[in-house]
């Protein structure tokens, strides 16, 4: 049996996906099923894995009371759960605790990548008492089932711009975006990843190290749909708040790092969207 957390989101319906597929045992929690779920859940002696993808994701929210009752106290206590039964563990964490940074050193630019290197460091100071568990730092995720993240501005900016071509034949590009680059990874090689690498418990980055530029992505999207580029302000709510870099780098000590370079080119396939796991 395995526990499943975030089936309705984005990454976490894929591998929900790939689970039914092959036909395993599948409890999924969701966010309204959170706060409950460990009085109702009793059957930990059966659970093989826990998989938990679950998270209030956004990058924009101000309520810190609710970061931490889903990101960081609900996390802990599943976590707490797995080490009493000594169950494997695989969760996402996320490429923002780098912040401005990119990478290499810490920098937290709002509540959810404050409250994913909360639990990384949590995770760090009990990786001992794990039967095994592996965290999952992935860079910049794209790919089919964004539907919701676009509505709440959330998406990648592969999906968004596919979206706004489809609904009015341009892109907004903010202006100076050949300077903002991003280590783009299909979250199809996410769920491979997670599922099939054999690797030992640690935190792990998870990218291309092939950074491209927001402005590549849109000359892509247009090449490939149609369309135009309009260029727009850029906004003053997020300077100082908007990751101009990021990059997955095996070379920066102290850092583990698995590539999916061998999965997926940037330069053949920024705008793949084929199924698969």
């Amino acid at each position: 049996m395995i526990i499943l957390t975030g089936h309705e989101g984005f990454i976490g319906s894929h591998f929900l996906d790939c689970l039914k597929a092959q036909h395993k045992e599948i409890v999924c929690v969701e966010k309204d099923e959170a706060l409950t779920f460990f009085d109702q859940f009793t059957i930990w002696d059966r659970v093989t894995q826990i998989i938990h993808m679950g998270a209030n994701s956004s990058t924009v929210g101000k309520d810190i009371s609710d970061y931490y009752t889903y990101n960081i106290d609900f996390t802990i206590r599943l976590f707490e759960k797995a080490i009493e039964f000594q169950i494997p563990v695989k969760y996402a964490s996320s490429a923002s605790v780098y912040g401005l940074n990119g990478h290499g050193a810490y920098n937290p630019l709002n509540y959810y990548a404050l409250s994913k290197l909360t639990i990384d460091y949590w995770v760090m100071d009990n990786i001992d008492r794990f039967k095994e568990i592996q965290g999952y730092r992935f860079f910049n995720v794209y790919g089919s089932g964004e539907d919701k993240k676009i509505l709440e501005n959330q998406s990648s900016p592969i999906s968004k711009f596919i979206k706004q071509i489809e609904d009015r034949g341009y892109i907004e590009l903010f202006e100076g975006s050949d300077e903002f680059l991003r280590d783009f990874v299909w979250v199809g090689n996410c769920v491979d990843i997670v599922l099939y690498e054999e690797i030992s418990s640690g935190i792990y980055d998870v990218g291309t190290s092939k950074p491209v530029s927001f402005q590549y992505v849109a000359e892509k999207v247009v090449e490939t749909y149609g369309g135009e580029i309009k260029y727009i302000p850029f906004p003053d709510h997020l300077v100082g708040k908007y990751q101009n870099f990021t990059c997955a780098k095996e070379d920066f000590p102290g850092y583990n790092y698995i590539s999916v370079a061998e999965y997926l080119n940037p330069e053949d396939g920024l705008v793949h969207t084929s199924e698969g796991c």
